[in-house]
Formats: structure tokens, sequence, C-alpha cells
């Protein structure tokens, strides 16, 4: 029997379609077999059946497709899987930063004819010490730095004053340190591992994980956290002492720390997973190599590529020495212990002198042989403050934010060429460096005398205090952004740090109500939608309001006739709680459009609950 050449359609996907087309099918290629096609026939009921199972099929390979793109995807796990796949890396909360200062007492001594402060007093402060709120016994902020009040340099300087005296002699003097912090915790486990497996991957169960300290094995072994497990060379710091570096150590209060390139064979990378357990991969060999401190040249440029160094008309990355692809070793027959840091949020944003509670089981006098009186006077001497708010606490990112941020990672591909691909490293800096709320960058507008050799950017910065509201960033937290950044930037540009500026508004609204609605009830509707309106996510630095969009939102609340009128003016002053910095609204108005200040600004609508305002008028 001769085989017959069906033709075979794919373009019918929905029910319709291809219970439309199995009628068609049947119609044409067996028009002698069956020809019931009335609805309740067994054979419409078996086409009906299998254009269900068609249509549902369509649906899960469109839903399965639309998951492998970022713009589309919606599901949370999908996300940070392609977030990663691009180099982003989501968060799961953000550590606040808060500058600690620390005073102690320490008696006098006569020093030939001068009395000096006696140093056999001074404590030290052992590193990853904890000061907790007084507000809130939860949050916690960890100094990660030592702090001995014997020694005083350029970086760290001592600040002395009298404390005490009699008469003309004094007594006891106030030494005073400052240290940054932030809101973290420690926390450790211990993971214990027998035969060598490729891969070998343990999770980290907790909330609100800010990253990882460190991971020792139980051989005294430091492992390494690298981005990705190829990644063979990584900058370490190390402390500048005699035994490190003995030609450099007089540098040591200008120059704490040497950073060095190292090779390390114990390395492991980690990822949050959607549910924000933390994910650590170890590597998948066991090479003899041993650690070793190198100098990246010429030489290692194109290690780890199959090419290496002949292909001289290759562009060549500048980190291709830093890759290889034996992605480190496996831990065998061992036990890891694993210190993480938890913490952060939008609560751990405290207000100033809120971290006076210093823990004093990492306190110890550099002279152990001290009088004893005098030495627990001292020892409960030990105070300290936290002079302006902690900032930079944040929640995780959510599905939207990973979506937009790793779009984002995308285009820059791990540098900054263009000003959005600044702002993206801004909001995307480690959580435990401080969080970023809003940010804006731009050219400085130099004049026809100027000339300028270098690119200097300036970058305006927010972030938030613990309610949420907007904040200038503190010294450290600006620090630290310059510090990230520069790891990024091109050469030749130049990045300057700027607090930006805040225009705090209050908003007035008149609306004539419909029949048959209550008066409270639209009111109540009106101001909820302009809250979520001025919801401090939507807003972006130097964005301009559009008045006509408000009258636009009211009008579609159920209940409101007409809008009468919407009056926006500005809220200034520190004593009433609001930003510094008056803006006259009614000048920055064209066309129905208030335009923030020529120096990079953001409004915000910081009290809602007050400061919006409605009521009804009649027709």
């Amino acid at each position: 029997m001769a085989i017959v050449d069906r033709d075979v359609k794919y373009l019918n996907r929905d029910f319709s379609d291809v219970r439309a087309r199995l009628i068609e099918f049947s119609k044409t290629y067996f028009p002698n077999t069956y020809n019931d096609f009335s609805p309740t026939s067994p054979g419409m009921m078996f086409m009906e059946q299998a254009s269900y199972v068609s249509d549902v099929m369509s649906f899960y390979l469109d839903n399965q497709l639309q998951e492998t793109f970022t713009q589309f995807a919606r599901q949370t796990n999908n996300q940070y899987e392609l977030a990663y796949m691009f180099g982003y890396k989501p968060k799961t909360t953000g550590a606040a930063q808060a500058t600690i200062e620390l005073f102690q007492q320490v008696p006098a001594k006569l020093s030939g004819s001068t009395y000096l402060p006696d140093y056999d007093y001074a404590l030290t402060i052992g590193e990853n010490s904890t000061v907790a709120s007084s507000l809130n016994s939860t949050v916690n902020f960890l100094m990660e730095d030592q702090c001995n009040f014997a020694v005083s340099s350029s970086n760290d300087p001592t600040e002395i004053s009298i404390y005490q005296i009699s008469g003309d002699t004094p007594q006891y003097y106030l030494l005073k340190k400052t240290r940054n912090a932030i809101s973290a915790t420690i926390t450790s486990q211990t993971f214990t591992f027998g035969a060598p497996e490729q891969f070998q991957t343990i999770d980290i169960t907790a909330n609100n994980i800010i990253g990882i300290l460190d991971i020792i094995d139980s051989d005294g072994n430091t492992w390494y956290e690298v981005d990705y497990l190829a990644q063979e060379m990584i900058y370490d710091n190390i402390k500048n002492t005699n035994t490190n570096d003995p030609n450099n150590v007089v540098d040591v209060g200008d120059v704490p720390y040497l950073l060095q390139l190292k090779k390390v064979q114990r390395r492991f990378a980690t990822r949050f997973t959607s549910n924000t357990n933390l994910q650590i991969q170890f590597g998948a060999g066991n090479p003899n190599d041993v650690d070793e401190t190198i100098t990246p040249n010429s030489n290692n440029v194109g290690i780890g590529l199959p090419f290496e160094k002949n292909k001289l008309t290759t562009a060549y990355s500048p980190t291709n020495f830093l890759f290889t692809n034996t992605y480190g070793i496996s831990p065998s027959s061992i036990t890891l212990t694993v210190r993480y840091l938890i913490g952060g949020g939008v609560g751990a944003n405290v207000p100033s002198g809120d971290l006076s509670n210093l823990n004093t089981t990492n306190l110890k006098f550099n002279n152990p042989n001290l009088n004893s009186t005098t030495a627990n006077y001292i020892f409960g001497s030990i105070a300290v403050n936290s002079p302006g708010a902690a900032d930079g606490g944040q929640a995780g990112d959510t599905t939207e934010e990973i979506r937009q941020n790793t779009i984002s990672t995308i285009s820059a591909q791990q540098r900054s060429v263009t000003l959005d691909d600044y702002i993206v490293r801004a909001l995307s800096m480690p959580p435990e460096y401080g969080t970023i709320a809003k940010a804006y960058i731009e050219k400085p507008k130099l004049t026809d005398e100027q000339v300028s050799t270098i690119e200097t950017l300036n970058l305006w910065a927010l972030s938030q205090n613990s309610l949420g509201q907007f904040s200038v960033p503190t010294q450290t937290l600006k620090k630290n952004l310059r510090t990230y950044l520069s790891q990024y930037r091109i050469i030749g540009d130049n990045i300057e740090v700027r607090n930006g500026f805040i225009i705090n508004i209050a908003l007035d609204f008149e609306i004539i109500v419909l029949p048959n609605y209550n008066n409270n009830d639209v009111i109540l509707s009106c101001i909820n939608s302009l809250k979520s309106y001025f919801a401090r996510d939507n807003w972006q630095i130097n964005q301009p309001i559009l008045v006509r969009d408000l009258f636009v939102r009211l009008d579609k609340i159920p209940g409101v006739q007409t809008v009468k009128d919407i009056k926006i003016t500005n809220k200034a002053g520190t004593s009433s709680g609001y930003s510094q910095y008056a803006y006259d609204i009614s000048s920055a108005t064209q066309n129905q459009v208030i335009y923030p200040s020529l120096d990079p600004s953001i409004f915000e609508i910081k009290y809602p609950d007050s400061d919006i305002k409605g009521r009804v008028v009649p027709l």
C-alpha cells in the first residue's frame, strides 16, 4: 500500500485552533471512516481531549521558554539562576554602616617635668568585637579591626584630653578611638568531608546572611572565596608586620595592610538560592601545587586560555592571568569551620547615640602587670558612642530588582565604561560595605578656559535610615563606595562621591465626590494611591514630578467626580525633622512639571501619613 504524504501544519497551538485543524484533518484524510462531528459524538470527545492536551503543552512550552530570558522570567528561582549566569550576585540583606567612638581613661604619670598618659593601662579591644543597640537588643554591630589605645598614627589617631584634674595636676586622661562597624553577628558551622568529590556543595541555612567571613579547615589552612572556581589568583590583604614584610613595617601607621597577588588552590565560590540559603561550592581536583605569591607579568597573560599567548593579534583581557582550568581542590577527610555574618536590614539603621553597649569579653591590657585596683577602675571606664545614625541597611533584592540589575550587569560586563555602569556598580556594592539606595552620576561642566586630561565624574549618592527615609551617606559609606568603584573604573576616570540633596514635600488636594459615595472612604483611597505613587522605590535622583499624572491618578479613583486642585509645597527645617534644604516649588514648576534643582536632588514625602492631605469640596 502506498504511503500517503499528509499535510501537517504546526502553527495551531491553542485549543480552538487545534480542534479546528483536527476536524479539517479528519475530513480530508478520513472522509469515509468518520464523519460525525457533532459536539456529543465520541470522535469529537477524543479530538477535544487531544486539543486540550495540545493547548496545555503549548502553554508550558511558552512559559518555560519565557523563563529562560531575564527580561521575561517571573519565577524567583529562575531569576537567581539567570543573575548568577550573567555575573550579578543577588543580595538577601544589606548591612548598615556606623562610626563607633571608643573611650577609656588612663592615669597620668610624671615623665620628667611633664604629665603624660600612662599607656601601661591602655586597653586593646580585639577584632570582631560587637556593640549592641540600646533600643533593639537583636541588632549588633561588628568592628572587624582591633582597637589599641596605645598606638596612634595618621590612619588611626588616638585623641587625648584631660579627664580629671586636681589643682593643676592631671589625674586621668581620656583616650578616644574611632572605628567603622557593620550590622552583623558572627555565626559558625562545621562540615565534615570524607572521600573527595568533584564540585561538592554545602548549604548554610539561616536568615539574613550577609556573606562568608572565613573558612578554616582542621589542619589550620584557610580557604579563599573567589568569584568563579576557575579564578586561581586573588588579591589578598595581609597585616603589615615585621614577619610579613620587614622592609615596610616602618610604614605600618600609614599602611596597616599589604596587598599582594596570591595563588590559591583551596578556594570556594558562593551563591544565594531563591530560598535565601547560601550555597558554597568547592573545586574538582587535588593538585600538588602549593599556594604561592606571584607578580603579574607578560608571561602570565593568556594563562588558562587554550591558545595561550601565541595569537598575538588577539585582544587579551588584563585579567586573563587570574584564571585557570584546574578549579581548585576538593576537600577530603577534613573538617571545615565556616564563619559567616548575619544581620543587616532596614531595622539596622539605628539612630545616633544608640550603639552604646560594648561586649567586654574581648578586652585586655597591653601590660598584664598592673595595680589591680587601678586596673579594675580603668576597665570599668571603657565607653562607646555612635555619633551619627547608622545607614546603608536594606532588605534583600526583589525579583524585579534582580531582573533590572542583571540586565545592567550584562551590558556592563564587569567594567564601568558608561555612566550607567557606575550607577549599577554603586547599587550592587556588597552589603557588608553598606548599601546605596539611590545614585546619579554626571560629568562636571568645564568652562572654555578649563582643560582636563582626567575624566572626573561626580557620583551623587543617598542612603536610607532605619525608617526607610532618604538620608545622606556617612563618610564611611562613601569611602567604601569609592574603594569599591576603583576596581571597575577605566584608566583616566576619577570618581568623586558626593551627597545627594533631598527635597521634602507635602501634598494637598481637593476633590468633588460623586453622590452615594462615602467621602471619608474616597479620601482614604486617594491618599493611599498617592502614597503608592510617591513610594521611595519609584523615585530616582533628578526625576521631576508630573503634576498632570497626579490629576489623572486621582481621577481614576472610584467615587471621584472631579479633581479640583493639587498643591505641592516644600517642607524644610531639621528642627521639624525635614531636610535642611528649602526649595521654591512655584519657580521650579513649568507646564505642570516640577523640576528638581540643578544640583542632583530627589523629591521625597518624608512623612506620608501627615504630609498627604485631602478634602472634599462642593461642586
